[in-house]
Protein backbone atom coordinates (compact mmCIF):
# COMPACT_ATOMS: atom_id res chain seq x y z
CA UNK A 1 0.00 0.00 0.00
CA UNK A 2 1.31 3.56 -0.96
CA UNK A 3 1.88 5.01 2.39
CA UNK A 4 0.92 8.54 1.12
CA UNK A 5 -2.74 6.61 -0.19
CA UNK A 6 -5.84 8.86 1.08
CA UNK A 7 -6.85 5.28 1.72
CA UNK A 8 -4.73 3.97 4.19
CA UNK A 9 -5.44 7.54 6.58
CA UNK A 10 -8.81 6.69 6.04
CA UNK A 11 -8.45 3.14 6.77
CA UNK A 12 -6.10 4.56 10.89
CA UNK A 13 -3.15 3.48 9.38
CA UNK A 14 -0.67 5.30 12.38
CA UNK A 15 2.75 5.28 10.10
CA UNK A 16 0.94 6.40 6.95
CA UNK A 17 -0.74 9.07 9.26
CA UNK A 18 2.67 10.02 10.65
CA UNK A 19 4.27 10.16 7.04
CA UNK A 20 1.69 12.82 5.57
CA UNK A 21 1.73 15.02 8.46
CA UNK A 22 5.59 14.96 7.83
CA UNK A 23 5.04 15.70 4.00
CA UNK A 24 2.69 18.50 4.93
CA UNK A 25 5.02 20.15 7.54
CA UNK A 26 8.31 19.65 4.84
CA UNK A 27 6.02 21.48 2.19
CA UNK A 28 6.10 18.20 -0.10
CA UNK A 29 3.52 18.45 -2.99
CA UNK A 30 2.38 15.02 -1.84
CA UNK A 31 1.18 16.22 1.38
CA UNK A 32 -0.78 18.83 -0.57
CA UNK A 33 -2.44 16.19 -3.00
CA UNK A 34 -3.54 14.16 0.23
CA UNK A 35 -5.15 17.34 1.34
CA UNK A 36 -7.33 18.09 -1.33
CA UNK A 37 -8.66 14.21 -1.68
CA UNK A 38 -9.52 13.99 1.93
CA UNK A 39 -11.44 17.51 1.95
CA UNK A 40 -14.28 16.32 0.74
CA UNK A 41 -14.30 14.51 3.77
CA UNK A 42 -13.91 17.65 6.56
CA UNK A 43 -15.92 19.49 8.10
CA UNK A 44 -17.34 16.80 11.17
CA UNK A 45 -14.41 17.32 13.69
CA UNK A 46 -14.34 19.24 16.95
CA UNK A 47 -11.56 21.19 16.86
CA UNK A 48 -10.37 22.88 20.37
CA UNK A 49 -7.63 24.87 21.04
CA UNK A 50 -6.19 25.13 24.42
CA UNK A 51 -4.02 28.31 24.99
CA UNK A 52 -2.49 30.23 27.60
CA UNK A 53 0.40 31.94 28.90
CA UNK A 54 3.29 29.23 29.87
CA UNK A 55 3.59 27.74 33.25
CA UNK A 56 -0.56 27.57 33.49
CA UNK A 57 -0.43 23.73 32.73
CA UNK A 58 -1.87 23.45 29.31
CA UNK A 59 0.14 20.03 28.53
CA UNK A 60 -1.04 18.39 31.45
CA UNK A 61 -4.62 19.61 31.23
CA UNK A 62 -4.45 18.43 27.03
CA UNK A 63 -3.39 15.37 28.36
CA UNK A 64 -6.47 14.88 30.83
CA UNK A 65 -9.51 15.80 28.56
CA UNK A 66 -7.58 13.44 25.91
CA UNK A 67 -8.95 10.68 28.12
CA UNK A 68 -11.92 12.14 29.47
CA UNK A 69 -13.05 12.78 25.98
CA UNK A 70 -12.79 9.60 24.72
CA UNK A 71 -15.89 8.18 25.76
CA UNK A 72 -18.97 10.13 23.97
CA UNK A 73 -21.07 11.03 26.73
CA UNK A 74 -24.48 10.45 24.65
CA UNK A 75 -23.73 7.13 22.78
CA UNK A 76 -21.24 5.89 25.12
CA UNK A 77 -18.87 5.05 21.74
CA UNK A 78 -15.47 5.64 21.88
CA UNK A 79 -14.24 8.87 19.83
CA UNK A 80 -10.83 8.87 18.05
CA UNK A 81 -8.74 11.89 19.52
CA UNK A 82 -5.82 14.09 17.83
CA UNK A 83 -3.48 16.15 19.96
CA UNK A 84 -1.61 18.93 17.55
CA UNK A 85 1.30 20.39 20.24
CA UNK A 86 2.59 23.49 18.76
CA UNK A 87 6.18 23.73 20.08
CA UNK A 88 8.62 27.07 20.35
CA UNK A 89 11.60 25.75 17.62
CA UNK A 90 14.77 24.79 18.31
CA UNK A 91 17.42 27.19 17.00
CA UNK A 92 19.80 24.60 16.05
CA UNK A 93 17.73 21.82 14.85
CA UNK A 94 14.59 23.73 13.91
CA UNK A 95 12.62 20.74 15.60
CA UNK A 96 10.21 20.91 18.52
CA UNK A 97 11.79 22.47 21.82
CA UNK A 98 10.15 20.98 24.24
CA UNK A 99 8.28 18.08 22.45
CA UNK A 100 4.86 17.10 24.37
CA UNK A 101 4.96 14.03 23.26
CA UNK A 102 7.51 13.32 26.18
CA UNK A 103 5.18 14.50 28.22
CA UNK A 104 1.89 12.47 27.40
CA UNK A 105 3.87 9.32 27.40
CA UNK A 106 0.91 7.48 29.14
CA UNK A 107 -1.42 8.15 26.11
CA UNK A 108 0.94 6.60 23.70
CA UNK A 109 -0.72 2.85 24.45
CA UNK A 110 -4.08 4.33 23.80
CA UNK A 111 -4.55 3.35 20.10
CA UNK A 112 -7.61 5.82 19.47
CA UNK A 113 -5.49 8.54 20.74
CA UNK A 114 -2.58 10.29 17.98
CA UNK A 115 -0.39 12.90 18.90
CA UNK A 116 1.89 15.00 16.74
CA UNK A 117 4.35 17.70 17.75
CA UNK A 118 4.91 20.39 15.59
CA UNK A 119 7.68 23.34 15.78
CA UNK A 120 6.54 26.84 15.40
CA UNK A 121 9.25 27.47 13.19
CA UNK A 122 9.35 31.45 14.32
CA UNK A 123 5.05 31.62 13.09
CA UNK A 124 3.80 34.59 15.17
CA UNK A 125 -0.08 33.84 16.97
CA UNK A 126 0.68 30.74 19.37
CA UNK A 127 0.66 28.52 16.00
CA UNK A 128 2.90 27.12 12.82
CA UNK A 129 2.32 28.08 9.38
CA UNK A 130 1.12 23.96 8.85
CA UNK A 131 -1.51 23.88 11.57
CA UNK A 132 -4.01 24.63 9.72
CA UNK A 133 -3.39 21.91 7.60
CA UNK A 134 -2.53 19.16 9.98
CA UNK A 135 -6.36 19.91 11.60
CA UNK A 136 -7.64 19.25 7.97
CA UNK A 137 -5.94 16.12 7.44
CA UNK A 138 -6.53 14.95 10.58
CA UNK A 139 -10.24 15.73 10.20
CA UNK A 140 -9.99 13.59 6.88
CA UNK A 141 -8.31 11.02 8.67
CA UNK A 142 -11.69 10.41 10.75
CA UNK A 143 -10.66 11.64 13.84
CA UNK A 144 -13.34 13.01 16.39
CA UNK A 145 -12.12 15.59 18.58
CA UNK A 146 -8.71 17.52 17.63
CA UNK A 147 -7.12 19.57 20.61
CA UNK A 148 -4.54 22.23 19.46
CA UNK A 149 -2.10 23.14 22.12
CA UNK A 150 -0.19 26.43 20.88
CA UNK A 151 3.23 27.57 22.22
CA UNK A 152 1.94 29.65 24.91
CA UNK A 153 3.54 33.39 23.91
CA UNK A 154 0.60 35.23 25.90
CA UNK A 155 -0.92 37.79 23.82
CA UNK A 156 0.07 36.87 20.22
CA UNK A 157 -1.94 33.70 20.76
CA UNK A 158 -5.38 34.95 19.23
CA UNK A 159 -5.06 32.93 15.99
CA UNK A 160 -6.33 30.04 17.65
CA UNK A 161 -9.40 31.85 17.61
CA UNK A 162 -9.90 31.76 13.87
CA UNK A 163 -8.85 28.06 13.76
CA UNK A 164 -10.84 26.36 16.86
CA UNK A 165 -14.30 26.01 17.04
CA UNK A 166 -14.01 26.07 21.31
CA UNK A 167 -11.09 28.32 22.63
CA UNK A 168 -10.21 26.91 25.93
CA UNK A 169 -7.68 29.95 27.76
CA UNK A 170 -6.13 28.33 31.41
CA UNK A 171 -4.88 30.58 33.81
CA UNK A 172 -3.03 30.00 36.95
CA UNK A 173 -3.08 31.74 40.35
CA UNK A 174 0.58 33.11 41.35
CA UNK A 175 1.68 34.39 37.85
CA UNK A 176 1.63 37.92 38.82
CA UNK A 177 -1.66 39.26 38.11
CA UNK A 178 -5.06 38.13 38.93
CA UNK A 179 -6.22 39.32 34.90
CA UNK A 180 -3.37 38.77 33.16
CA UNK A 181 -5.32 37.76 30.65
CA UNK A 182 -7.53 41.02 30.01
CA UNK A 183 -3.50 42.78 29.70
CA UNK A 184 -2.48 39.48 27.40
CA UNK A 185 -5.52 40.35 24.90
CA UNK A 186 -7.06 36.51 25.08
CA UNK A 187 -9.75 37.17 27.57
CA UNK A 188 -11.67 38.04 24.53
CA UNK A 189 -11.59 35.02 22.66
CA UNK A 190 -12.19 32.33 25.67
CA UNK A 191 -15.79 30.30 24.93
CA UNK A 192 -14.01 29.03 28.28
CA UNK A 193 -11.81 30.23 30.74
CA UNK A 194 -10.23 27.29 33.02
CA UNK A 195 -8.21 28.61 36.35
CA UNK A 196 -5.39 25.43 36.99
CA UNK A 197 -3.53 24.92 39.55
CA UNK A 198 -6.90 25.83 41.54
CA UNK A 199 -5.44 24.23 45.34
CA UNK A 200 -2.70 26.86 44.96
CA UNK A 201 -3.24 29.94 47.21
CA UNK A 202 -4.90 32.96 45.41
CA UNK A 203 -7.00 30.78 43.18
CA UNK A 204 -9.73 31.64 44.03
CA UNK A 205 -9.15 35.35 43.56
CA UNK A 206 -8.38 34.74 40.29
CA UNK A 207 -11.83 33.07 39.74
CA UNK A 208 -13.82 35.66 41.08
CA UNK A 209 -11.30 38.59 39.10
CA UNK A 210 -11.86 36.79 35.71
CA UNK A 211 -15.90 36.23 36.60
CA UNK A 212 -16.00 40.12 37.08
CA UNK A 213 -14.24 40.71 33.69
CA UNK A 214 -16.58 38.54 32.00
CA UNK A 215 -20.01 39.70 33.89
CA UNK A 216 -18.95 43.24 32.40
CA UNK A 217 -18.02 42.13 28.91
CA UNK A 218 -20.95 40.10 29.05
CA UNK A 219 -23.72 42.15 30.11
CA UNK A 220 -24.25 44.91 27.04
CA UNK A 221 -25.65 42.64 24.64
CA UNK A 222 -27.30 38.91 24.23
CA UNK A 223 -24.11 37.62 22.44
CA UNK A 224 -20.63 37.73 23.59
CA UNK A 225 -18.00 39.62 21.57
CA UNK A 226 -16.38 36.76 19.52
CA UNK A 227 -20.09 35.77 18.62
CA UNK A 228 -21.28 38.81 17.58
CA UNK A 229 -17.86 39.57 15.50
CA UNK A 230 -18.31 36.04 14.10
CA UNK A 231 -22.17 36.75 12.57
CA UNK A 232 -21.66 39.77 11.74
CA UNK A 233 -17.94 39.69 9.74
CA UNK A 234 -18.91 36.52 7.91
CA UNK A 235 -19.96 37.55 4.01
CA UNK A 236 -23.27 36.90 2.96
CA UNK A 237 -24.61 35.78 6.23
CA UNK A 238 -28.36 36.78 6.58
CA UNK A 239 -28.71 38.22 9.97
CA UNK A 240 -31.04 36.76 12.64
CA UNK A 241 -34.69 38.26 12.86
CA UNK A 242 -34.67 37.14 16.78
CA UNK A 243 -31.57 37.59 19.13
CA UNK A 244 -29.85 34.63 19.81
CA UNK A 245 -28.47 33.45 23.14
CA UNK A 246 -25.51 34.02 23.71
CA UNK A 247 -22.42 31.66 24.77
CA UNK A 248 -21.97 32.58 28.52
CA UNK A 249 -18.27 31.83 29.35
CA UNK A 250 -17.68 29.58 32.42
CA UNK A 251 -14.83 29.66 34.69
CA UNK A 252 -13.83 26.18 35.24
CA UNK A 253 -11.69 25.24 38.13
CA UNK A 254 -9.09 22.53 37.89
CA UNK A 255 -6.19 20.71 39.38
CA UNK A 256 -4.76 19.12 35.97
CA UNK A 257 -2.48 16.74 37.95
CA UNK A 258 -4.87 15.19 39.84
CA UNK A 259 -7.71 15.59 37.24
CA UNK A 260 -10.25 17.37 39.55
CA UNK A 261 -12.79 19.60 37.48
CA UNK A 262 -11.70 17.73 34.27
CA UNK A 263 -15.79 16.06 34.13
CA UNK A 264 -16.99 19.39 34.36
CA UNK A 265 -14.78 21.09 31.62
CA UNK A 266 -15.33 18.49 29.33
CA UNK A 267 -19.46 19.04 30.10
CA UNK A 268 -18.61 22.99 29.11
CA UNK A 269 -16.78 21.73 25.97
CA UNK A 270 -19.85 19.37 24.70
CA UNK A 271 -22.35 22.10 25.76
CA UNK A 272 -20.24 24.68 23.31
CA UNK A 273 -20.20 22.75 20.60
CA UNK A 274 -24.00 21.96 20.59
CA UNK A 275 -24.50 25.52 21.32
CA UNK A 276 -22.16 26.10 18.21
CA UNK A 277 -24.64 23.81 15.87
CA UNK A 278 -27.73 25.14 17.95
CA UNK A 279 -26.93 29.09 16.67
CA UNK A 280 -25.32 28.23 13.26
CA UNK A 281 -22.11 29.44 14.37
CA UNK A 282 -20.37 26.64 13.39
CA UNK A 283 -20.94 26.59 9.99
CA UNK A 284 -19.52 30.66 10.47
CA UNK A 285 -16.28 29.49 11.96
CA UNK A 286 -15.77 26.87 9.33
CA UNK A 287 -16.30 29.79 7.11
CA UNK A 288 -14.24 31.82 8.57
CA UNK A 289 -11.40 29.10 9.09
CA UNK A 290 -11.26 28.32 5.73
CA UNK A 291 -11.36 31.97 4.65
CA UNK A 292 -8.17 32.64 6.96
CA UNK A 293 -6.58 29.61 5.45
CA UNK A 294 -7.05 30.67 1.63
CA UNK A 295 -5.72 33.99 2.39
CA UNK A 296 -2.75 32.59 4.00
CA UNK A 297 -2.16 30.52 0.83
CA UNK A 298 -2.60 33.31 -1.32
CA UNK A 299 0.21 35.33 0.42
CA UNK A 300 2.47 32.35 0.41
CA UNK A 301 2.27 32.21 -2.70
CA UNK A 302 2.78 35.72 -3.95
CA UNK A 303 5.68 35.60 -1.58
CA UNK A 304 7.35 32.79 -3.77
CA UNK A 305 6.14 34.12 -7.28
CA UNK A 306 7.52 37.65 -6.10
CA UNK A 307 10.89 35.99 -4.70
CA UNK A 308 11.38 34.19 -7.90
CA UNK A 309 10.88 37.33 -10.38
CA UNK A 310 13.28 39.59 -8.28
CA UNK A 311 16.56 40.35 -9.24
CA UNK A 312 18.87 39.32 -6.48
CA UNK A 313 21.52 42.15 -6.99
CA UNK A 314 18.76 45.08 -7.03
CA UNK A 315 17.31 43.67 -3.68
CA UNK A 316 20.46 43.61 -2.80
CA UNK A 317 21.60 47.35 -3.47
CA UNK A 318 17.71 48.29 -2.79
CA UNK A 319 18.10 46.96 0.75
CA UNK A 320 21.38 48.53 1.61
CA UNK A 321 20.24 51.98 0.74
CA UNK A 322 16.81 51.14 3.12
CA UNK A 323 19.66 50.31 5.87
CA UNK A 324 21.83 53.57 5.05
CA UNK A 325 18.35 55.41 4.93
CA UNK A 326 18.48 56.71 1.44
CA UNK A 327 15.39 55.07 1.01
CA UNK A 328 12.13 54.38 3.08
CA UNK A 329 10.42 51.29 3.22
CA UNK A 330 7.62 52.57 0.91
CA UNK A 331 9.80 53.97 -1.45
CA UNK A 332 12.22 50.64 -1.25
CA UNK A 333 8.85 48.43 -1.77
CA UNK A 334 8.00 50.34 -4.95
CA UNK A 335 11.13 49.87 -6.49
CA UNK A 336 11.17 45.88 -5.78
CA UNK A 337 7.33 45.34 -6.91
Amino acid sequence: MNPLDPAALRQGNRLALSRALTAVENGDPAGQDLISALFPHTGDAHLIGVTGAPGTGKSTLVNQLARALRKDAKTGEQLKIAIIAVDPTSPFTGGALLGDRIRMQDLTGDSGIFIRSMASRGALGGLAHSTAAFTTLLDGAGFDLILIETVGAGQAEVDIAQLAHTVIVVEAPGLGDDIQAIKAGILEIADILVVNKSDQPGAENTVRALSAMLSMAQGGGSLPLASKHLRQSQPGHAKSAEPIPGWQTPVQSVIATEGQGIADLVKAIQAHGDYLRQTGLWQVKEAQRLEKDLQSLIQDKVMQDWQKSVDPDRYTKTLEDLIQRKLSPMAALQLLT
